[in-house]
């Protein structure tokens, strides 16, 4: 896998809380991931020209984790036509319903995965993303089933 297969953009440092659940689970399975905040608002050119070389570096799939007006993972979509998967981040004001909504209402034509609100959509992110690698890359495809079996395992081995 490239060194820098993922590339994660988050919209402002405080969304880090959230996307550490993402970091830790890609290096758990040995993935290339690159880390940047960018924000669709405040720094709209710059996200642009990061998002359009990122192939250049290798990147095949994009996460982005953004709250509140979460534009994020759709200005991103309008600049590839590579995989976007959002993560939408709990807020103070609406608990990331917000969030939610803005990540999920795209137009036709500029998809978005949208996952989960907060650390559990940050986790399925990561695998989400490895899911895509995998269709090319036979190593995460076996990672991937490896992992999902320790989860089963876990399961099976509950007695109450």
């Amino acid at each position: 896998m490239s060194k820098t297969a993922i590339s994660i953009i988050m919209g402002s440092e405080s969304d880090l809380e959230t996307v550490e659940e993402t970091m830790d689970l890609l290096k758990e399975f040995k993935a290339g991931f690159e880390v940047k905040v960018l924000s669709a608002h405040r720094t709209p050119k710059e996200l642009a020209q990061y998002v359009e070389a990122a192939p250049k570096r290798g990147v095949k799939v994009f996460i982005a984790a953004a709250g509140g007006a979460a534009a994020l993972a759709g200005v991103i979509a309008a600049h590839t036509s590579l995989p976007v998967i959002g993560i939408p981040i709990e807020t103070k004001s609406l608990q990331g319903l917000d969030s939610l909504l803005s990540t999920v209402q795209m137009p036709v034509g500029i998809p978005v995965a949208c996952m989960a609100i907060g650390k559990a959509g940050a986790r399925n992110a990561a695998i989400f993303a490895l899911e895509i690698l995998a269709a090319a890359d036979k190593k995460i495809e076996l990672k991937l089933a490896a992992y999902r079996g320790k989860m089963k395992d876990k399961i099976k081995s509950i007695k109450i």
